[in-house]
């Protein structure tokens, strides 16, 4: 009994520790996404890169503006990013806040063995494609839920 309960100390003080990750904010002028202290940030000709020091993999952010892409196409254009052949029904999109419409499509490439996850919020003109990639090896606890919290905190500003 009493190594039940050194057990379930351990465990109880080791979660309580594990999960606290310091973060920062990284602001544009039209969005805002939380990520951990100590991921970097590239700014590429306005194509961000946020990425954690061992470069494992990436969060980027690309915005376009004045393009004039139908909703009938988004989806054809998220499959060709990756030269996909998967059925357009594989990407989930639904109605968003601020009337963009949300795009959703999870990708592996086996050659590269990459995880991608794909968010494209589209209104009008407007497109944001922010997209997660990670190597294989590494697309698993931590690392995993850490992408996932700062693709998730992704929000736009207008």
């Amino acid at each position: 009994m009493k190594k039940i309960i050194l057990v379930l100390s351990f465990l109880r003080a080791f979660f309580s520790f594990a999960q606290n990750v310091p973060t920062k904010v990284y602001d544009s002028k039209n969005y805002s996404i939380t990520l951990p202290e100590d991921w970097k940030v590239t700014n590429d000709s306005e194509i961000i890169n946020i990425f954690p020091g061992n470069q494992i993999g990436a969060i980027t952010i690309s915005e376009y503006h004045d393009l004039n892409l139908p909703k009938t196409e988004t989806k054809k254009f998220i499959l060709a990013l990756y030269k996909s052949a998967d059925d357009e029904k594989k990407i989930k999109s639904k109605s968003g806040k601020k009337g963009y419409t949300e795009y959703f499509y999870e990708y592996f490439d086996e050659k590269e063995k990459l995880y991608w996850t794909t968010k494209v919020l589209q209104k009008e003109k407007d497109l944001f494609l922010v997209t997660i990639n990670c190597q294989q090896k590494y697309w698993n606890g931590n690392y995993m839920k850490l992408f996932n919290e700062a693709f998730d905190s992704f929000k736009i500003k207008k």
